[in-house]
């Protein structure tokens, strides 16, 4: 990873920041690992990172996965804050949250609805345009759709709209698994049939070349602030699964290598996406900044991963914060809003 000195303080905070001063000392903490996803394994190392980051920090926290033992241990003996790491739909589609909502458990994140929203990358990305927030242009298709229209009129059609090079991706996932760059329509029915394995609707976007970014967000109690950028290089040009988890396939910068103005856009993009979205606590967005400098928002994650390789943890070390004090504050603010009857 490499790294280099923030470009500008004014990109959203000062770093390093103050952490408030949390009473966490009596809390319990549950952390939700795992789940039936196709990100399972990715999720248990978030997991075990979160765990870890917490005990480290003088909380005391256990290890649980999602299932059918999960609801009898909320009822009968339920955590003060729940710290979901949880990967794919199980953690990110509300599902879970709403549950955790209904057991009167606080949890740290965005509420079940936001996350819906998130979830949906063409609704979040609709959210985001109408909000004035630069997405690239897109197209949902379902592949019910996509059969009934004929598949050569509509993919023609799709680039003659889009042009080439395009995106093709799940609507709803997240790792990379199923996406695709397309720069030959030749490669393009290939591209959709690859994402239909791991969704029933794919999102085709433009694609847009620049530079890969993510700019994690959290919220200490004094309103949310965009980290450092992480600017995110892989060796095939694409960050897709393998370049995600296999040593030696990505390189990262934190801070992202950006120019003062790109820096504070991207953080300034970055929190108008979180804001619109209706986020709290902790989000990552991913964003590619083209040439001119200008930020591109791709998507907003609400569980992002925790792993030694992900994003947010490396953009906090770039902050120069602690993750597991970062993760005290989150859960102490968490179970406060229980006890302020936000929860």
């Amino acid at each position: 990873m490499g790294t280099n000195s923030p470009a500008d303080p004014s990109r959203a905070a000062d770093w390093p920041i103050p952490l408030p001063r949390e009473a966490t000392a009596e809390l319990r903490v549950l952390v939700l690992a795992g789940g039936l996803s196709y990100e399972r394994d990715v999720s248990l190392k978030s997991g075990r990172r979160v765990l870890d980051a917490l005990r480290s920090a003088g909380v005391e926290a256990d290890l649980r996965d999602a299932d059918v033992a999960l609801l009898p241990l909320l009822r009968d003996d339920p955590p003060d804050a729940v710290v979901i790491a949880l990967h794919g739909s199980t953690g990110e589609d509300g599902s879970l949250r709403g549950v955790l909502d209904l057991c009167d458990v606080p949890y740290v994140g965005c509420d079940a609805r936001s996350s819906r929203l998130a979830w949906d990358k063409p609704s979040a990305k609709a959210v985001l345009r109408e909000a004035g927030i630069p997405t690239p242009d897109w197209v949902a298709l379902p592949h019910d759709r996509f059969s009934e229209l004929g598949a050569v009129a509509v993919l023609d059609r799709i680039v003659d709209r889009l042009g080439l090079p395009l995106m093709v991706k799940p609507t709803q996932g997240g790792s990379g698994l199923g996406a695709a760059v397309v720069r030959d329509p030749a490669a393009l029915p290939a591209a959709m049939v690859g994402c239909f394995a791991y969704d029933t609707t794919a999102l085709v976007e433009r694609y847009v070349p620049g530079m890969d970014v993510a700019v994690s967000v959290v919220d200490l109690g004094d309103g949310p602030q965009a980290l450092p950028a992480v600017e995110i290089v892989p060796r095939n040009g694409v960050y897709d699964y393998a370049a995600r988890y296999t040593a030696g396939l990505t390189t990262w910068h934190a801070p992202a290598r950006l120019s003062a103005v790109a820096a504070a856009r991207v953080a300034e993009t970055a929190l108008a996406a979180h804001s619109a979205l209706g986020l709290r606590d902790l989000s990552r967005v991913d964003l590619i900044v083209d040439e001119a400098d200008r930020p591109h928002v791709l998507e907003v994650n609400v569980s992002p991963g925790m792993t030694e390789t992900s994003l947010l943890p490396l953009a906090v070390a770039a902050a120069g914060l602690d993750f597991g004090e970062l993760l005290r504050t989150l859960v102490a603010r968490a179970s406060q809003r229980r006890d302020l009857g936000r929860s």
